[in-house]
């Protein structure tokens, strides 16, 4: 099933929940080195894999390895709902819990330099003086996009298109045995969003994430190039996690970059399915599941299920080692 056609340079804002480095790093690598398919306007942070605050500084430390200067905006703190003391609940009578990202981590004091517009200020501007013009690419919890359409529901049709990472429908959770992490952190921000009348809304959830998978070869493949910049890969793929230096025989998913390689070549993805989604909102052990939507208005969700994994590998390693 084909999508819009991609133009050339199109004009795109990311917002993350960036680690260290991992697939969030990966993804800014590949689009930042790809202008002629993807022109990153800005990139907004988000929670979710840390806290907004550190992604903010970490990538203004991968911007600085890149020699880029997109300006940073800071975004939601926190979702819209959940928090800390839920998924401590939701780990003792449901769990456990795989993964709980931010809030497993003590909030830092000190918040990087980034632009002084908040970054749902400089969405909702961005996408008012461009309607039709920006494309979102979110590769985390969704609350900044959230916030903008609370706040404003009627520019969810002025956005080109939203590119996301995020959810599951066929396969196990990643951060719950029900939900994929970005939905389970901010479940209320995921429903609303998959709701809105977005013209064109693009998931890689992880149904394909799960067959576009990094091991110790492709690893090496990447770490062999000495730059500053795969020398941070090497640090978080080869010593945090999946921690390939210490356990040769890992594997992971490459999540996030499934994204940026779309924009390289969206041929490589395919089985396409449109189905009407929403996010179980209800607390409770499904809490963040992706579900068929009762809501008959709204725009389905184009969801790809297949992969060229070889040729997606290969573009990553052109993209991290150039």
């Amino acid at each position: 099933m084909a999508t819009t056609g991609l133009s050339a340079g199109e004009r795109i804002i990311v917002d993350t929940d960036c680690g260290y480095y991992g697939d969030d790093g990966m993804t800014l690598t590949m689009l930042l080195r790809s202008p002629a398919v993807a022109k990153v306007e800005g990139i907004t942070v988000v929670s979710g894999n840390v806290w907004a605050r550190q992604s903010a500084r970490y990538v203004g430390e991968i911007q600085k390895l890149l020699r880029t200067r997109v300006p940073v905006y800071f975004g939601e703190e926190m979702p819209l709902r959940h928090t800390m003391a839920q998924a401590d609940e939701e780990h003792a009578k449901w769990g456990p819990l795989e993964f709980r990202g931010a809030f497993s981590e003590k909030k830092p004091a000190k918040i990087p330099r980034v632009e002084k517009e908040p970054a749902v200020a400089y969405l909702t501007r961005m996408i008012e003086a461009n309607p039709g013009g920006i494309t979102i690419v979110a590769l985390g919890p969704l609350t900044n996009i959230a916030r903008v359409l609370e706040k404003q529901p009627a520019l969810a049709g002025k956005i080109r298109r939203l590119v996301f990472m995020g959810g599951q429908y066929r396969v196990p959770g990643n951060a719950s045995k029900e939900a994929e992490f970005n939905f389970w952190f901010d479940p209320e921000a995921a429903s609303m969003v998959l709701r809105a009348p977005i013209p064109e809304k693009l998931m890689f959830g992880l149904d394909v994430c799960n067959k576009v998978m990094l091991d110790k070869q492709g690893f090496d493949a990447i770490t062999m190039r000495r730059t500053a910049l795969t020398k941070r890969f090497r640090q978080d793929f080869g010593v945090r996690y999946p921690g390939f230096l210490k356990n040769p025989k890992a594997t992971v998913s490459l999540w996030d970059a499934l994204v940026a390689a779309w924009f390289v070549d969206p041929s490589q993805f395919r089985n396409a399915e449109r189905l009407a989604l929403d996010v179980e909102t209800r607390f409770g052990p499904q809490y963040g599941k992706v579900v068929l939507s009762e809501n008959a208005g709204g725009i389905p969700v184009t969801m790809y299920n297949e992969a060229d994994a070889a040729s997606i590998h290969q573009v990553v390693r052109r993209l991290l080692t150039q």
